[in-house]
């Protein structure tokens, strides 16, 4: 079930048509704003773990990126393996292989915390941020030895789905991979929503992001509060990293770095700190992205994407959903 195959086509980017007209022209916008959905959709899911760390401490945590690595790796792993005890029935690999990943993942979330960020917390601003470098760059090489520099390819494991339009020669296809995307993740965040909103970890955490040496000495254990938070954003990027894999069939060691840049983009472009403004943002630079592969070229569809976060800082710096820091002197 799980046996390799060599680097797919990335499910969303197409050939651009030589001529489309009318009704077919419609289909394949229709074609690349599903596309656009599903890959947004997965940067949302890291880009609630970037405005997390930094809605609480104030801080970027430059390793989420290698973090959702990680997970993708994991999942790999554990699909492998279940293949090999003779675990066959798709659903449940993949909830074991969600299980298994998102743990080890808050594993590595939680030592990102203690090792680069807590012993640094009273120092200068630039102090962790120069870790959580140096953490990035020892995830990214620790794949690297561990796994190899290959890319690790894998078969689909939700082969087919519906086809929507056919227009002349040009289909539009939903296919059951990016159904179970969008379904996951819209269930993951409205769970994390509820976390957040309705439980006493979430107004913790609300408390820490408002004001976090007076949430201390409140009776809340602001260590504890920030560490769980790193886990819980670690979590999901697991996920996001299992997604990542099952969509595309194919991962590297690198597929942080670039993922976690965009991901961090789309948290600024939706408002650094606000939850809703990540997922927004995320659904942007993935439209962003796809649209303009589709219809320009696909080498500058990174370009362009940073392009709209520029501007995005120049005339409204607190992002889409952000509100203006007021500092108190």
């Amino acid at each position: 079930m799980f046996v390799t195959r060599l680097a797919p086509v990335r499910p969303d980017v197409f050939a651009r048509p030589v001529r489309t007209e009318g009704v077919e022209a419609l289909a394949y916008a229709l074609q690349q704003l599903i596309n656009g959905v599903t890959l947004g959709m997965i940067y949302g899911l890291i880009a609630v773990g970037y405005t997390m760390v930094y809605g609480i401490i104030g801080m970027i945590n430059f390793a989420h990126g290698d973090i959702f690595m990680v997970g993708a790796f994991l999942s790999l792993i554990s699909l492998l393996g279940l293949a090999s005890l003779g675990i066959t029935a798709v659903p449940l690999a993949l909830a074991l292989t969600l299980l298994f990943a998102a743990g080890l993942a808050a594993l590595y979330g939680w030592t990102v915390e203690r090792v680069a960020y807590r012993p640094l917390r009273g120092s200068f601003r630039l102090a962790p941020l120069i870790s959580a470098i140096g953490m990035s760059i020892v995830l990214q090489n620790f794949v690297q030895v561990g796994q190899g520099a290959r890319v690790k390819p894998m078969n689909a494991l939700l082969p087919g789905g519906i086809e929507l339009m056919n227009e002349g020669d040009f289909a539009v296809q939903l296919s059951w991979m990016q159904i179970a995307i969008v379904a996951t993740t819209l269930i993951v965040l409205t769970a994390f929503t509820w976390l957040v909103t309705r439980t006493p970890l979430g107004r913790s955490m609300r408390a820490c992001e408002q004001d976090l040496k007076m949430a201390g000495l409140l009776g809340i254990d602001t260590d504890r509060t920030i560490s769980l938070t790193f886990v819980i954003g670690a979590a999901l990027a697991a996920v996001a990293g299992l997604l990542f894999l099952l969509y595309y069939g194919v991962i590297d060691f690198f597929i942080g770095f670039l993922a976690g840049v965009k991901a961090f983009t789309a948290a600024v472009l939706g408002g650094i700190g606000s939850l809703p403004g990540a997922v927004l943002g995320g659904l942007l630079i993935g439209l962003i992205e796809v649209f303009w592969s589709a219809y320009f070229s696909v080498e500058y569809k990174d370009v362009a994407a940073f392009a709209v976060l520029i501007l995005v800082l120049i005339f409204r710096p607190s992002g889409i959903l952000g509100r203006a820091e007021v500092e108190k002197v």
